[in-house]
């Protein structure tokens, strides 16, 4: 993404130069998937694909979002009342606004100018970044940047998402888009998010992110009937979350019909991923590259198989992966029903990986399949 691009196309929109730029990063979730609303543990990196937003100050009480990627315009009015609507793209930074005005901190007028190399529906979490991207530059316009940072801000930029855009996500891509450090994963503890950073930085492999293209949205219902689907499960086996449940426990309940086949499917891959999570943190630390790949390969299948959000685009990736010479691990990444599978592979043998994946890929659906390396990244910051 080039600055210098975004800086330009704010003076031809704006008609002055941008007062000041702050980025955000997408993400990536090495392993610990639909575990974050239960409670459990998740473990992304930040990517080097970004969000950016310029901004400069108004004087007549109105803030105007404008994006490099959406032709629409969104206009507030400082003095109105503030709620959800179109242009869709914009409600993101509008419940951002919200929040923060929330916790006492009066918007200033401005001019903001969005552009993103994140992916839009891959997966990979273009949505955070916009949030985080909009937090920290209403927070420099109100002058009151570093005001809330943080797992602070990635709740305020979560509920922002619940409320504006009628996803109800996790905090995991609010957070690690905050909280991301280079060459380190995130442990997140979804119950008392708490964190701790965990290497990532073995030069001898990389990380190859694999772009199905199939567009996915959360807040079409599927993700939402999954979260029922748990939180109804954790209540009927008396539990706060899935995090305190146990196989033994999901077992005798459903032998004894209180909770349904799809209901004991989708706690069992919960149960078990947030475990695998443990594990693969301990693979991490022990540097145990082998270990770690075939807790990426069971973390797929289970979610294949007993949460169902994976598709057969992602399935062909994982599955030619696993032919491939000098691959660990590979799995499906985000919410499912389509985005990105992630590989972990030899540093050496990237290329040729690459190359297999997109040839078994183009054969079977007739389009190549973009694929690039990513290493773990900072999280937000304020570039000017």
């Amino acid at each position: 993404m080039e600055i210098g691009e975004l800086k330009s196309e704010f003076g031809k929109t704006f008609g002055c130069r941008p007062t000041g730029i702050a980025a955000a990063p997408g993400r990536v979730n090495l392993i610990g998937e639909h575990t974050d609303y239960n409670g459990g543990f998740v473990l992304p990196i930040a990517i080097e694909l970004r969000t950016a937003a310029a901004w400069s100050p108004r004087d007549d009480g109105r803030i105007v979002f404008r994006s490099m990627q959406q032709q629409a315009v969104c206009e507030i009015d400082l003095c109105g009342e503030l709620s959800p609507g179109e242009p869709r793209w914009a409600n993101y930074p509008k419940g951002v606004l919200a929040g923060l005005m929330r916790q006492g901190i009066e918007p200033e007028g401005c001019n903001v100018l969005f552009t993103s190399s994140v992916p839009i529906g891959s997966g990979l979490s273009s949505s955070a970044s916009l949030e985080v991207a909009a937090a920290l530059v209403l927070m420099a316009a109100a002058e009151k940047r570093g005001e809330i940072g943080g797992i602070a801000l990635a709740e305020l930029c979560r509920q922002a998402e619940h409320e504006y855009a009628g996803t109800p996500c996790g905090i995991m891509d609010q957070a690690i888009s905050v909280l991301g450090r280079k060459d380190r994963a995130l442990l997140l503890d979804c119950r008392d998010f708490s964190t701790k950073l965990i290497p990532f930085e073995n030069t001898d492999v990389t990380l190859l992110v694999c772009d199905t293209q199939v567009k996915h949205s959360l807040n079409d219902g599927g993700y939402a009937a999954r979260r029922k689907c748990c939180e109804e499960t954790a209540a009927i086996l008396d539990v706060n979350t899935l995090r305190d449940a146990t196989m033994p426990m999901l077992e005798d309940a459903f032998d004894a019909g209180r909770i349904s086949e799809t209901q004991f499917c989708r706690a069992r891959h919960a149960v078990t991923e947030i475990a695998r999570t443990v594990d693969a943190v301990k693979a991490l630390q022990a540097d145990d590259i082998k270990r770690f790949g075939r807790l990426m390969y069971g973390s797929h299948e289970s979610l294949r198989d007993d949460y169902e959000v994976s598709c057969e685009e992602l399935d062909i990736i994982v599955e030619l992966a696993g032919g491939c010479d000098g691959v660990f691990g590979a799995r499906m990444t985000g919410g499912g029903f389509g985005g990105c599978a992630i590989v972990l592979a030899e540093a050496s043998r990237a290329d040729a990986v690459t190359k297999c994946i997109q040839d078994g890929f183009e054969k079977k659906f007739a389009r190549r399949c973009p694929i690039f390396a990513t290493r773990a990244a900072d999280g937000a910051n304020y570039l000017e």
